[in-house]
């Protein structure tokens, strides 16, 4: 058997091998992780756009309203003569009102 012919099949081979390992990260990649970056950026635009006033839940399930926006950080009263200091990342969501 001529050597060319052998390296070609043993290359057809490895591409055969691999190939279910590639269709399962693309697979991945559809149902996982391009969902959660979408995710991601519609949560980074939400907290872009806060601003005093807003109805908000923390990630620990705290419902409050926006006082004060600084920079990296939110001021939020969540009760009569109580606020406190967030990182903006521990907003979870926007409460819309009725």
């Amino acid at each position: 058997m001529h050597p060319f012919i052998a390296q070609a099949s043993a290359s057809s081979d490895l591409f055969a091998q691999f190939f279910p390992l590639i269709l399962l990260f693309l697979g991945m990649w559809f149902l996982i992780i391009g969902p959660q970056r979408k995710r991601q950026k519609e949560h980074e635009a939400m907290l872009s756009q806060l601003k005093t006033g807003d109805s908000v839940v923390t990630s620990g399930g705290i419902f409050g309203t926006i006082t004060n926006v600084k920079e990296d950080r939110l001021i939020v009263r969540i009760a009569d003569n109580t606020k406190i200091e967030l990182g903006k990342n521990f907003i979870s969501k926007k409460v819309e009102s009725e």
